[in-house]
């Protein structure tokens, strides 16, 4: 399943820049990401062909450009990301994570608040 895709971090920029808006060229998608990351051209098209190859993207020749689209749902991604996460580290487990973020005192007011409120939703 394509949500099970290793896709690098780098990577990773480069999908969220197609899941908030696609199709897109290379070129807009360099003009998205390039700067910040101080990438070439180069470096951006090597990133989609990777992500080609992997079949988490496509690309749709049109006139004299590629446009590239995700295959990859964010969704699914995230959510495989996620379980990855709770089974290396916590077993499985969501309440060793929370009480991982607890102690550190990571939680913020608001995170407990919405804590709360999805506990008392799944009492129901």
């Amino acid at each position: 399943m394509l949500e099970h895709l290793t896709i690098s971090e780098s990577e990773s920029l480069v999908m969220e820049v197609l899941w908030t808006r696609a199709p897109q060229t290379a070129d807009e998608i360099a003009a998205a990401l390039g700067p910040a990351n101080n990438w070439q051209d180069a470096t951006i098209k090597s990133f989609l062909s990777r992500l080609l190859k992997k079949g988490a993207i496509r690309a749709e020749y049109e006139g004299r450009r590629y446009l590239y689209s995700p295959v990859l749902a964010r969704a699914d991604w995230v959510d495989a990301q996620s379980r990855s996460v709770l089974d290396r580290l916590f077993g499985g487990r969501v309440a060793p994570l929370v009480a991982h973020f607890s102690e550190r005192e990571a939680l913020s007011r608001d995170d407990i608040a919405e804590l709360r409120k999805l506990i008392e939703k799944l009492d129901k």
